[in-house]
């Protein structure tokens, strides 16, 4: 399993997002999450660390300097990525993060999206909520709309954590957002699941048209993961469902 250990990371080609310079807001030590999720590339959550948090000025020093050196080196990059080890929202300055990076986007690299990489679990949170929206890419996590598969998949930290909830506080943004959706199956703790059949997909489906995202991103493993007997879906299967989704009329893209 991989941890980033830096608070600024990258760039990297992402799959979905192009040239991604890449912030981590948790200790470089840890991975620190409120879902567990069994396919997760930081592999599951940690308890112990011994690297603090960076602080809100760090994080604005650091980027500052990355972001001069990439335009020095004519190196741009397309989207400053808020992921790194575990939940970034969990950061207690978060928008105010939020709020220096755009202000450095803005003076240093205009061009530059700035996105954020959430699984939903902390969007009930105003300071969070609004910070969110402020953002380019608001790319919000729902990988089951049955609650038996999500915790399978995502295994959430807190009680309140259910497929209602998630659906219920996704609405509240709007449209302003972006559905980010991982395919696989396998097997977890003896229960077997898989997000692809045609009760997953068209629950799924249902949930995307109460929340009306204004775009969908699905995908399958491309990394390691935490947990053995994970199976991947197929580019075939992937476009297969991203066309049902287009035909309920939502942009979808497909990651393989």
């Amino acid at each position: 399993m991989t941890l980033y250990d830096k608070i600024i990371f990258g760039p990297i080609k992402s799959r979905r997002l192009g040239l991604s310079l890449g912030v981590n807001l948790l200790p470089i030590d840890a991975k620190i999450c409120t879902f567990n999720c069994i396919y997760c590339e930081c592999g599951f959550n940690t308890t112990m660390h011994e690297s603090p948090i960076p602080t809100r000025q760090q994080v604005k020093e650091t980027l500052k300097a990355k972001l001069k050196e990439m335009v020095f080196e004519n190196q741009i990059p397309d989207v400053i990525t808020f992921a790194g080890n575990g939940e970034p929202t969990l950061h207690p300055d978060f928008d105010g993060i939020i709020d220096d990076t755009i202000e450095l986007r803005n003076d240093i690299c205009p061009t530059a999206k700035v996105s954020v990489l959430s699984n939903s679990t902390r969007i009930h949170k105003s300071y969070v909520f609004k910070a969110l929206n402020k953002v380019d890419n608001n790319i919000l996590k729902f990988d089951s709309a049955i609650d038996r598969t999500m915790k399978l998949m995502n295994c959430p930290v807190g009680t309140h954590i259910n497929v209602n909830w998630l659906i219920e506080n996704l609405k509240k943004f709007e449209g302003k957002l972006i559905i980010q959706t991982m395919f696989l199956s396998g097997v977890y703790k003896g229960e077997p699941f898989d997000n692809t059949t045609d009760e997953e997909v068209e629950a799924w489906l249902r949930a995307l048209k109460e929340i009306r995202p204004q775009k969908v991103m699905i995908y399958s493993l491309d990394r390691e993961a935490p947990t053995e007997s994970l199976q991947k879906i197929s580019v075939e299967e992937l476009n297969i469902i991203a066309e049902k989704a287009r035909l309920s009329g939502f942009d979808v893209s497909v990651a393989g």
